[in-house]
């Protein structure tokens, strides 16, 4: 685990203000790991956790959207208590993408994974979408879901279920946030996190469009991650049922029209902003 010592210096600068722990001697890894989050202090201290147990190296990016309930407190404290060094980012306007923004102008390394504050990741996910990147093709890599404690089989059948959507609708997100890692260079080259080109739910559906542009997507039957089994209202933010038809008949060549026409009115017009998330 690349880790740097526990000391660190606080800074402050407009919208954001962080704290970065001192500068190591060891090399810089390949991976870093974005985590926004908002009021997460129930959930974010198990996610660090199984991020402490990765089998790969990796700078943390934390970035606080504002919470009320001292998740940042706890976080700082969890990762200490790992041993893990990080950067803790403050970014007062409200929404997933800005915090997104805040982190990915942060990463400094080859590739990028954002985390979501309240899923658990098994220790070889960085190294499972690391092996997926490696090859030049893929600029990005998605990981499918798979509850806590499910029997093996149902495991087996999230993974045949992914295998076999990814085959049908290669050019087509199917994982969300919590399970996206990036090559960086591509994801910049797609203009990155832009709370000004789209500042609404589905967020993780547009960036794949965009980097995709930029190379393939790849997805594995070894590459999964577990969010929190918690009660979400997420009824009221998700597409509809003709939104989601449009979306997987849209021909790849027509998706711009389809994302910042067709489906960016109607979010707007449902006041769903990512802020909602």
């Amino acid at each position: 685990m690349y880790l740097e010592p526990a000391t660190a210096q606080a800074h402050d600068d407009g919208d954001a203000s962080w704290t970065i722990a001192a500068p190591a001697t060891a090399r810089r890894p390949d991976w870093s790991v974005v985590i926004p989050f908002f009021n997460e202090r129930d959930y974010i201290a198990r996610t660090l956790a199984s991020l402490a147990g990765q089998d790969e190296g990796f700078e943390l990016i934390l970035v606080d959207n504002g919470s009320t309930d001292g998740s940042a407190g706890v976080a700082a404290a969890a990762c200490r208590r790992l041993g893990l060094a990080f950067t803790l980012l403050h970014e007062r306007r409200p929404g997933k993408v800005q915090a997104l923004a805040t982190g990915l102008a942060a990463v400094r390394t080859r590739w990028l994974a954002t985390c979501d504050a309240d899923t658990w990741y098994p220790a070889d996910y960085l190294g499972k979408a690391g092996a997926l990147l490696a090859d030049g093709r893929y600029a990005v890599a998605g990981a499918f879901y798979v509850d806590a404690g499910v029997p093996r089989r149902r495991h087996i059948a999230a993974a045949l279920h992914m295998a076999i959507v990814a085959r049908l609708l290669p050019t087509q997100c199917h994982a969300g946030g919590a399970g996206q890692a990036f090559c960086t260079a591509s994801l910049r080259r797609a203009g990155g996190f832009d709370a000004r080109r789209w500042n609404l739910v589905l967020e993780d559906h547009e960036i794949i469009h965009r980097v995709n542009k930029q190379g393939d997507i790849a997805y594995s039957a070894g590459f999964w991650c577990t969010p929190a089994n918690r009660d979400r209202d997420r009824d009221s933010i998700r597409w509809t049922l003709v939104e989601r038809l449009a979306y997987h008949f849209t021909p790849r060549v027509l998706r711009d029209q389809f994302f910042y026409g067709f489906l960016k009115r109607r979010l707007e017009a449902r006041r769903l902003t990512s802020d909602r998330i």
